[in-house]
């Protein structure tokens, strides 16, 4: 039996395991873009994570024979009149680290109390086949940011964005923790529950 497919449009291996443990059970063979070099690189220039991320997932769906899922997800933060949003993984830069992104973070925020550092992280994920949309899913978790880093899990802005009913920084929960409340995790349970309903 030829087991369904599904590529996932992104080459973050961050971003890979969360979603693989996510989508866990629903009988896809779940790839990434590491496996596939000569699909390309598509250049992110929308303006909104639902831009990107539907632009992403139509290209890479022409190249693939399967169902493609892109998401573009990032962090909001209110006194930063919503930056660096569409720009999180290249915010200090385009080939920017996780640690030269945040210190940037921190270096603006430096100023701002803690009251007044409100955040959110966003994920739009978008499902395509054979150059044609079918359906985006949206979640979002609001929190805040915090001076000094603290956590050694997961990836990104993690270690700096503080859930408050947890009282923990996304990067000191579990990956079941985070994935139980992140941004990734409730657009993505979403999809599932499609997938399961519509994609037999």
């Amino acid at each position: 039996m030829i087991k369904k497919r599904l590529l996932l449009a992104t080459t973050n291996r961050g971003k890979v395991r969360e979603i693989k443990k996510i989508l866990r059970g629903l009988g896809f063979k779940i790839e990434s873009l590491a496996e596939y070099p000569e699909f390309g690189t598509f250049k992110e220039r929308g303006k909104t994570f639902e831009e990107n991320s539907r632009g992403k997932s139509l290209f890479y769906s022409q190249k693939y024979p399967g169902l493609v899922l892109a998401e573009d997800s990032g962090l909001e933060v209110e006194a930063l009149c919503g930056k660096p949003g569409v720009r999180s993984a290249r915010f200090a830069g385009p080939k920017a680290t996780d640690n030269q992104n945040i210190s940037k973070l921190l270096r603006l925020l430096r100023y701002i109390p803690p009251e007044k550092r409100q955040a959110r992280f966003v994920c739009v994920a978008t499902l395509t086949q054979n150059g044609r949309l079918i359906k985006s899913f949206k979640g979002q978790v609001r929190g805040k940011i915090i001076a000094t880093p603290l956590g050694r899990n997961g990836f990104g802005y993690d270690p700096v964005f503080y859930y408050p009913p947890l009282r923990k920084t996304f990067a000191q929960l579990t990956a079941e923790e985070k994935n139980n409340i992140s941004h990734r995790g409730r657009a993505l349970r979403k999809l599932r529950k499609f997938l399961e309903k519509s994609w037999k």
